[in-house]
């Protein structure tokens, strides 16, 4: 199966004034992404919003996102869910409709052991078929931490199980038959540099073409290139979480004029604080002019 790699950005969901999906807004996300830097982007992950939105929502997003932007991208599903029956379905007319790939997290809350989250894993890529299954280990959400030697069983036993969004940082590291992907912004050099492909990343969507730089200079052999980069892109990956994600980063996609940072309960808009900490975080990265409205 084709390697899954490079900038992969975790879409955020536009939703208009009343709260629904703005499928326009969202094609414009898409392509915005894509033309600066974003070699594959996620639909109906965590970043946008998948624990509020409909399987409809997510399948009309993936059918426009892949409309808009498939022929160019690697585009990539958000379908797991802790309901095995829910995500294989899921997964089976994402797969239908063209999905490049599908995402599939760890069951939270019920906490299955680890005979349940292989049966889990093995029903929800059978449902695939040949389309590719890209493992999503968070236990700071889940609970439960999918450790490496067991990652690399799943892929062993699982033939379309071929990656892996690996959000926790202190296991980062190769992992044997998976294409291992960064699942946190302030990762994603280290992944790169312990051989990682690439990342699910949030902070692309602000500053995308400096990512995509960082991983070309990464991939290239320019360490040093690619650390400066890093280092310059910090306060950024720092103003991406001041609080729960994906409240910043609309933010700051709304003070950049991209989308309105409409969100859906229980996420709520950002504070007049963590409002200020992004929009000083694009100032001084060059991105707003100091002072500006908003």
């Amino acid at each position: 199966m084709p390697t899954i790699s490079g900038v992969i950005t975790a879409m955020v969901t536009p939703f208009d004034a009343n709260g629904a999906v703005d499928v326009a807004s969202a094609r414009q996300v898409a392509r915005h992404l894509v033309e600066n830097g974003s070699h594959g982007l996620v639909v109906a992950g965590t970043t946008g919003e998948s624990p509020t939105l409909s399987d409809e929502e997510k399948l009309t997003l993936l059918e426009a996102v892949l409309d808009e932007v498939g022929d160019g991208a690697t585009i990539v599903c958000g379908t797991g869910s802790n309901d095995t029956r829910h995500s294989a379905h899921l997964t089976r007319e994402a797969c239908r409709l063209g999905a490049h790939a599908v995402l599939v997290v760890t069951p939270y809350y019920n906490k299955p052991n680890r005979a349940g989250l292989r049966a889990h894993f093995s029903t929800v890529a059978e449902a695939a078929g040949e389309t590719p299954v890209i493992l999503y280990n968070i236990p700071s959400r889940c609970v439960i931490n999918l450790a490496p030697e067991f990652m690399a069983e799943l892929a062993r036993e699982i033939d379309n199980v071929v990656g892996v969004k690996q959000a926790n940082d202190d296991e980062l590291g190769p992992i044997e038959g998976l294409d291992v992907l960064a699942g946190n912004d302030g990762i994603f050099l280290r992944c790169l540099e312990v051989g990682g492909t690439g990342g699910i990343l949030v902070s692309s969507h602000l500053v995308g073409p400096e990512m995509r730089e960082l991983y070309d200079a990464a991939t290239s052999g320019d360490g040093e290139r690619a650390r400066a980069i890093h280092d310059r892109l910090v306060p950024i990956y720092d103003a991406t979480v001041v609080t729960a994600n994906p409240i910043p980063v609309k933010t700051g996609l709304e003070l950049l004029g991209v989308i309105e940072a409409n969100m859906r309960l229980p996420m709520v808009a950002a504070s007049d604080d963590e409002r200020a900490a992004v929009r000083t975080a694009l100032e001084r990265h060059g991105l707003l002019v100091a002072g500006g409205a908003g």
